[in-house]
C-alpha cells in the first residue's frame, strides 16, 4: 500500500486546536464499500489478462465541535485494496482540518478538499487539488491537498485566500491496471520544472458571489500544474512516461443561471506555463421536466460542449466535443437516480458513453451499476488507449 507523504504542520495544526478539557461534540460517520467491474472486452495491453476486477474501500469521517461550532475538526481517512492494480491498492487523508468560524470569516487549516465548478461533464475550473487517477478515469476523485484558507465573508461576495505549502502527485494506474495508456507512467521518478518541486508554495485566490439568478466565481491561481507532461524516457531498458509537473499562472471564471426550468452553465480557464498559453471552455444547459406523466418523478435534459484552443494538439481529452445526456431522479423513498450521457468529438469522430444508475435499500445500504463504453479509431485521440475497456460496474455501499 502507498501512503502519500503528507505535511505534518498541517494535520498537527487541526488536532492541537483540540483545547483540553473542553466540552466537545464527537461524531463518526462514513461508508464502506464493495466494487466489482466486468470488462466487456480482451485487453489492449499486456499484464491485463483479466475480465473481471474486485476492489474494496473504506471512507470513515471522524469530527469533533467546540465553542459552541465555531470551532472544529474533520478526519477522513481513506483507503482502497484492489485485486489486479498494485498502483490501486493505496491510501490518502481526503480531509484532516481545523475549521474556526469568526464574525464574517473563517479560517480552515490543514487537508482539505475544494471543488469549483458548474458543468457536468468537465471541471475545467477546478484547480486546487489533484486527481486520484487510481479510482476512475473521470477525474472526479481527488488527493487531499493541504492547505491554508481565510475566507472573507462581504455583501459584495465571498473571497477565499489560499496558500498551499506542498504538492500532491498524480496517481496513475499501474503494469497490471486497466484503463490506462499502453505505456507505464512512471510516478517514482516525477520531475518539476521548481527547484522547490513537491514543496513548492502555491497560492489562489477566489472571489464568488450571486446576483439574483447568477452563481458565479473568478479566481487566479499561481503554482505547479496538477495535470503534467507525461515525457517518455529510458528507465532501467524499458520505455516508460515520467510526469514533469510545470509551474503556471491560470485565472478561471464560473457561471451558473438558474432561470425557472432552466440551468445555464459556463466554466472557462486561461493557462499560463512555459510550454504553452491558451484558452478552454465548457458550457451547456439543463432542462428538467418536473412531475413527468403526473408522477413525483423528474427528468433533466443536458446538452454541454467543451472547446479547447488548441485542438488537435491539445493534451486533454476535451478539445472539441459535444455533450448529450439525461438525469431521471424517481424522488422516492430510495432516492432512485439514473443519468446517461454521450460525448462524441469532433475532430476524431469518437464516442463514450456513461450510464449511471443508483437506488437506496434501507436505511444504511446503497447500490449502484455503471456502465462505460467506448468508441475510437485514431491513434492521436487519447480515447485510443481506453478503447477496450469497455466495462460494467456493480458497487455496493454501507453508510455508517
Amino acid at each position: 500500500m502507498k501512503l502519500k507523504r503528507l505535511s505534518c504542520a498541517a494535520i498537527l495544526a487541526g488536532l492541537t486546536a483540540l483545547p483540553a478539557g473542553a466540552e466537545t461534540f464527537y461524531e463518526m460517520s462514513g461508508k464502506v464499500s464493495a466494487d466489482l467491474r466486468y470488462f466487456t472486452q480482451d485487453a489492449q495491453f499486456p499484464n491485463q489478462d483479466y475480465d473481471t476486477n474486485l476492489s474494496f474501500a473504506a471512507e470513515p469521517e471522524f469530527y469533533w465541535e467546540w465553542n459552541d461550532g465555531t470551532d472544529s475538526v474533520t478526519f477522513t481517512p481513506f483507503l482502497r485494496v484492489d485485486e489486479n492494480d498494485n498502483e490501486r491498492t493505496h491510501g490518502d487523508i481526503r480531509e484532516l482540518s481545523w475549521i474556526h468560524v469568526g464574525d464574517e470569516w473563517e479560517v480552515k487549516v490543514g487537508l482539505s478538499k475544494v471543488f469549483w465548478g458548474v458543468t457536468e461533464f468537465q471541471h475545467l475550473v477546478d484547480v486546487i487539488n489533484q486527481t486520484d487517477g487510481v479510482e476512475d478515469f473521470d477525474g472526479e476523485d481527488k488527493l487531499g491537498q493541504q492547505m491554508i484558507n481565510l475566507s472573507l465573508v462581504r455583501d459584495w461576495g465571498i473571497v477565499d485566500i489560499f496558500l498551499l505549502p506542498g504538492f500532491r502527485e498524480r496517481t496513475f494506474a499501474g503494469e497490471d491496471g486497466r484503463l490506462r495508456a499502453g505505456l507505464i507512467v512512471d510516478t517514482d521518478n516525477a520531475q518539476y520544472e521548481s527547484d522547490a518541486g513537491e514543496k513548492h508554495l502555491d497560492a489562489a485566490i477566489r472571489w464568488s458571489h450571486t446576483l439574483g439568478d447568477f452563481d458565479m466565481g473568478l479566481y487566479w491561481f499561481h503554482g505547479t500544474n496538477r495535470d503534467p507532461i507525461l515525457q517518455p524516457q529510458m528507465i532501467s531498458g524499458n520505455t516508460v512516461l515520467v510526469p514533469y509537473y510545470e509551474q503556471m499562472d491560470q485565472i478561471g471564471f464560473d457561471l451558473q443561471a438558474t432561470i425557472d426550468s432552466w440551468l445555464w452553465k459556463f466554466e472557462t480557464i486561461h493557462r499560463d506555463s512555459s510550454s504553452d498559453k491558451y484558452w478552454a471552455a465548457q458550457a451547456g444547459f439543463e432542462y428538467t421536466f418536473y412531475g413527468i406523466q403526473e408522477s413525483a418523478a423528474d427528468l433533466g435534459v443536458l446538452l454541454e460542449y467543451g472547446w479547447d484552443e488548441r485542438g488537435e494538439d491539445a493534451d486533454a481529452a476535451i478539445q472539441n466535443d459535444l455533450f448529450m445526456g439525461a438525469r431521471l431522479a424517481l424522488n422516492d423513498a430510495e432516492s432512485t437516480e439514473v443519468l446517461a450521457g454521450i460525448s462524441h468529438d469532433l475532430d476524431y469522430d469518437s464516442q463514450s458513453l456513461i450510464v449511471e444508475a443508483s437506488r437506496r435499500f434501507g436505511e444504511n445500504w446503497n447500490i449502484s451499476v455503471d456502465g462505460r463504453f467506448f468508441t475510437a479509431d485514431d491513434t492521436a485521440d487519447l480515447s485510443y488507449n481506453i478503447k477496450q475497456d469497455d466495462h460494467l460496474q456493480l458497487t455496493v455501499e454501507r453508510y455508517f
